[in-house]
């Protein structure tokens, strides 16, 4: 049921886009393109999910048994949930492919690298807010609601004191918590001990003992995480820089679209935008993900050009699954074994 609303919402989010900005304008939009920078933006995918892949080889424990190729294959895998999970459970999800490692122990493998992956996005958001606010004028645009809605053709029914200093505060604060929670949880072992005991009391039913359980798997992998500072280094890193490459990938896209947007403004919207689509409102992140980049980018070009950027931002997702299907089907028939 849930699936089902996530598609809801998607579709209507699309289809109110599409109306306000006119469907049959996003054909010249994408025939006026140009052909290699477009070739040159979707490529890279391909060494995105190779360096995805080692990051994962890295963090993974000697137990897992995870060598380059199959950290790949894994990788792969995980990119067809993403496409029917909403923010990228997917990537969680790909614990039950792993290798050599107790179900508990992989779980908090993989959660160690999504968070590791979340705070990566996380500190992107915080520079592009601290740029935001320190170069104003047309950036701080981006923030504002009456704005948004005349990109939409329509005039804004908020009332006038939701300022876009009230909205650009609001998105701090929201990100700030975020990266804070996510650092407490990766840095400081008390705090996770503190955080799975106070799951494990206010669960119901069966997920009492799942919070025990992944609190001590938890607690294991953040010792063999912290035991490595240059193994820690690494990955932090990497993270780092794979995010730095996905948004470069979105401003290739941008001038495979003849639009125009400085880099350093991309830097500061796109992990917005990103962070927009992780929200488990929509499918897959479509709808919540292209409203957003319609709104924030409404100051540097046009909404049909910023539909047609959502729609390439939902192929760098949708390559990789599709690179991912047979691995899938590999992986599916392993789990089904058992049972069988």
């Amino acid at each position: 049921m849930k699936k089902i609303i996530s598609l809801c919402i998607s579709l209507a989010l699309l289809a109110l886009i599409y109306w306000k900005i006119d469907f049959a304008k996003l054909g010249p939009v994408f025939r006026q393109c140009d052909p290699w920078w477009m070739f040159a933006s979707l490529a890279m995918v391909v060494p995105l999910t190779l360096l995805t892949s080692w990051r994962f080889q890295q963090l993974a424990p000697a137990d897992a048994r995870v060598g380059f190729a199959e950290a790949n294959r894994l990788i792969l895998s995980a990119s067809v949930l993403n496409l029917v999970l909403p923010s990228k459970m997917g990537d969680i999800a790909k614990a039950l492919f792993i290798p050599g490692l107790r179900r508990s122990l992989a779980l908090s493998l993989v959660v160690f690298e999504k968070a590791c992956d979340m705070l990566s996005l996380l500190i992107w958001c915080v520079f592009g807010l601290a740029w935001v606010w320190m170069a104003g004028g047309t950036p701080m645009q981006a923030f504002d609601p009456a704005r948004w809605f005349a990109q939409l053709g329509a005039s804004s029914p908020l009332p006038a004191w939701i300022s876009p200093g009230l909205v650009f505060a609001m998105v701090a604060l929201v990100v700030a918590g975020s990266l804070a929670l996510g650092l407490l949880l990766l840095g400081s072992g008390r705090f996770a001990g503190y955080f799975f005991a106070l799951g494990q009391r206010r669960a119901p039913g069966k997920l009492k003992g799942k919070f025990q359980k992944m609190g001590f798997s938890w607690s294991e992998m953040h010792g063999y995480f912290w035991a490595s500072r240059s193994r820690l280094a690494l990955v932090s890193g990497t993270s780092i820089i794979i995010w730095l490459l996905h948004l470069l990938q979105i401003w290739l896209f941008i001038i495979a679209l003849r639009a125009a947007c400085p880099f350093l403004a991309n830097l500061a919207l796109s992990p917005l935008a990103i962070l927009a689509g992780l929200f488990p409102l929509t499918f897959a992140g479509v709808g919540t993900r292209d409203f957003a980049l319609v709104l924030l980018y409404a100051a540097y070009f046009g909404a049909p050009t910023a539909a047609a950027l959502g729609l390439l931002c939902t192929a760098r997702y949708v390559l990789p699954a599709i690179g991912g299907i047979p691995f899938f089907q590999r992986y599916l028939a392993l789990v089904r074994a058992p049972r069988q």
